[in-house]
């Protein structure tokens, strides 16, 4: 077929806007360029330590070292298939918080205000509990709290509240400071992407036609017309165009970089590469932002951990419970109680996130469980200050692009992260959490000094997998689509997914993403 719509990309959003478009009867070409999601750790909530480093499913791309991060390489895991990121994610579902849709509106995305957008969040999610004026209770996608809890996760919520944090019964609702029990994308026993609620059903259709491991290679224009892309598959090459328009879902990273692949982007920069410059848009792979995550690590005793659970006869159990009853730890996600707090009281909005898991892990190998039980609180600078950017280092499509998120540049987020520890101890030591805990193993008790905890931090510290920005939405010269998600200067070319977010959401990034494509369906459908 000659489709109406290209999408590229598979993912959080681009999953669901190809199931939204061919809703409409609109014929869908949706390109993947990694396989179909036949690997079963995909589908168990605790198979995503396996994945994230999986070449088969993974763009296992890793950033440019930097003095502020230890002269590091960091390790930044890309979904290479179907559902995206969104298949290799630990399914936090984290909306932000609402002050962060009225910025974007102040910054020229008339129509993205909290109150314009929550509409879309509520469209999409099906979770049963919670505020109905602020919660979908009726959509495709299913949005669960955990069924049950270790006993330290519930420790962790009440120390934090005895160091003065309150308590939020929903942070996807009416307040999300405080600190509350995690919510997950989880369909029954299983992962529950917008790949797996809203595209599977949808390829059943006539009008849709979905081909994986097709790598997108450049796009094609006529004039200021993109009329179609050129992808890879099986060593062949082919041309397809689009009736209507062509939307690329392909993320922070390879939305950019097909993009000045095809000779949109900063001009200057892509003619030193030899391509040719079809829309000079100086804006392309700037603004790069991420979140930053930091561990703090403990040894427990009197309880029982991940660490346990992962082994042994308690594993056997574990896995006899997930398939009799769709139960027990192997539905557990990365994050078991999250902190949304300030780390100075003048600010408007929290700057920090910290996310508690009932295990600790090797910081030597890759998602390994220590033998010991243990605790990791992660802190997250949530509105950082600092900026990066992503640029071609070659016009071969094969070529990864450089990625320097400037991780710890700007004194704030310094000071931030600093507060976010400090406030982890001292939740460590409240009388819940202090009755069973043995000691902090990381950073330390050695680290005790501003100085000593930031150099730790800088040496260890790694991606909170949330890259936004890199193709920015807004009103001004430097934006490269505009607030219908259109490519400024361009025509029959949209970006839809968290590229063209102006500043990155308090929180995980993967249900703003999923709002921004649901809000783009009906954008492009009243355009038709």
């Amino acid at each position: 077929m000659e489709p109406d719509y290209i999408v590229i990309g598979a993912g959080s959003a681009g999953s669901l806007l190809a199931a939204r478009l061919s809703e409409a009867n609109a014929n869908v070409l949706l390109l993947e360029a990694g396989p179909d999601t036949w690997n079963p750790m995909i589908h168990i909530p605790a198979g995503v330590r396996s994945l994230h480093r999986n070449p088969a499913l993974n763009w296992n791309y890793a950033t440019e070292p930097h003095p502020a991060t230890a002269d590091r390489a960091i390790h930044w895991p890309r979904g290479r298939v179907i559902g995206g990121s969104g298949s290799i994610n630990g399914m936090l579902y984290v909306r932000g918080n609402p002050g962060d849709y009225d910025a974007w509106a102040d910054m020229g995305c008339a129509g993205w205000s909290y109150a314009e957008v929550l509409p879309y969040f509520k469209k999409t999610e099906r979770y049963k509990q919670g505020d109905p004026r602020y919660r979908g209770k009726d959509g495709p996608m299913p949005v669960v709290d955990y069924k049950a809890h270790l006993n330290l996760t519930h420790r962790f919520v009440r120390a934090a509240q005895q160091a003065g944090l309150r308590l939020t019964e929903d942070y996807n609702g009416a307040q999300q400071e405080g600190v509350g029990y995690a919510q997950m994308t989880r369909l029954g026993r299983f992962r529950g992407s917008t790949a797996f609620a809203l595209l599977r059903p949808a390829r059943s259709r006539p009008n849709l036609q979905v081909k994986t491991n097709a790598v997108v290679t450049r796009l094609v224009f006529e004039e200021k017309q993109c009329v179609g892309a050129i992808y890879r598959k099986s060593g062949r090459e082919t041309t397809v165009r689009a009736r209507r328009e062509v939307i690329i879902c392909g993320g922070a990273i390879n939305s950019p970089h097909l993009l000045m692949l095809s000779g949109v982007g900063p001009a200057a920069e892509l003619q030193s590469l030899g391509i040719p410059v079809v829309h000079d848009s100086p804006g392309v792979g700037k603004n790069l932002i991420d979140h930053y995550y930091g561990g703090v690590t403990a040894r427990v005793s009197n309880e029982i951990s991940i660490n346990q659970l992962a082994r042994g006869w308690r594993l056997a159990r574990e896995v006899l419970r997930f398939f009799l009853t769709g139960d027990g730890a192997l539905t557990y996600g990365v994050t078991a109680s999250t902190i949304f707090t300030r780390s100075r009281p003048e600010l408007a909005r929290p700057d920090l996130q910290l996310l508690f898991t009932p295990a600790s892990y090797n910081r030597e190998r890759f998602g390994e469980l220590e033998a010991a039980p243990g605790i990791t609180a992660v802190v997250c600078i949530v509105q950082p200050e600092s900026r990066g950017s992503l640029t071609l280092q070659s016009a071969d499509p094969a070529e990864p692009p450089r990625i320097q998120p400037n991780y710890l540049c700007e004194p704030n987020d310094v000071r931030a992260l600093v507060a976010g520890v400090r406030l982890v101890r001292k939740i460590f030591a409240a009388p819940a959490m202090a009755q069973c805990l043995l000691g902090e193993t990381y950073p330390g008790p050695k680290a005790s000094s501003d100085e000593a905890l930031v150099d730790a931090l800088r040496l260890t510290g790694t991606t909170g997998y949330h890259a936004v920005g890199t193709c920015r939405m807004g009103s001004d010269a430097s934006a490269v689509v505009d607030p219908q998600l259109r490519v400024i200067g361009l025509k029959g070319l949209r970006v839809v997914d968290a590229s063209v977010m102006p500043m990155v959401p308090t929180g995980n990034t993967n249900a703003p993403t999923v709002m921004v494509a649901e809000k783009a369906a009906d954008l492009i459908r009243e355009s038709a």
